[in-house]
């Protein structure tokens, strides 16, 4: 399969992304209040918020791939595992190195890719019969598309001048329909960033379905 997608995203340094201060709280307290343990950060770009979620106590592996990102994280994270992979790649490579994951986070990912399904196809091929998928992108509803209307706002939001930008764009009803397509359960959804139904990103959870 050829991989349609873009292979360098303008990773220059291990600062964490604007967006990490706004989903990445959320992130620590949904995996806790799951009982996570093993944790895969899938599409983890410079490696930061592995590095945090180690920190906090999790096992955590990465995977990225953006070459520059691999770089980067490897360097600043020497003793966490990071691998250079995407979810247009064989899961079955990665876990030849690991073993199933309680957790797959991916932040601010799914709405950069052609073929957004392989995300959870992904997901769910890694994790535990059970475990769980914490996935982030940009919020797009009613209220916050009548706003972006109103003050004149599409051309900035939507730009096409972004090499590597978003080229999808989710409200909650069509990604819930994507994970449940994909062999996930809907378990929670959370606004995040700015106020309710205006939030910069939505966080979702779901849940494997136990049946293989």
């Amino acid at each position: 399969m050829t991989q349609s997608t873009v292979s360098n995203y303008g990773w220059t340094s291990g600062i964490a992304p604007e967006s990490t201060g706004y989903i990445g709280p959320k992130v620590v307290e949904l995996l806790r209040q799951l009982r996570t343990s093993r944790v895969l950060d899938l599409g983890c770009g410079n490696g930061a918020l592995c590095g945090e979620l180690s920190r906090l106590g999790f096992v955590v592996a990465g995977m990225e791939v953006d070459p520059e990102g691999v770089r980067i994280a490897r360097e600043n994270y020497a003793s966490l595992p990071i691998y250079q992979a995407g979810v247009y790649d064989d899961p079955a490579s990665l876990m030849r190195s690991e073993q199933p994951f309680d957790a797959v986070v991916s932040t601010e990912v799914i709405e950069h890719l052609f073929a957004p399904h392989l995300l959870p196809r992904y997901a769910r091929q890694v994790l535990k019969p059970g475990g769980y998928l914490v996935l982030s992108t940009p919020y797009h509803g009613y209220i916050k598309n009548l706003a972006l209307s109103v003050f004149g706002q599409w051309d900035k939001h939507f730009t096409a001048l972004w090499y590597g930008g978003h080229i999808k764009f989710w409200s909650r009803h069509t990604l819930e329909r994507l994970l449940l397509a994909e062999g996930f359960e809907s378990v929670a959804f959370h606004g995040v960033g700015r106020m309710p139904y205006l939030w910069k990103s939505m966080v979702v959870v779901a849940r494997r379905s136990p049946s293989p």
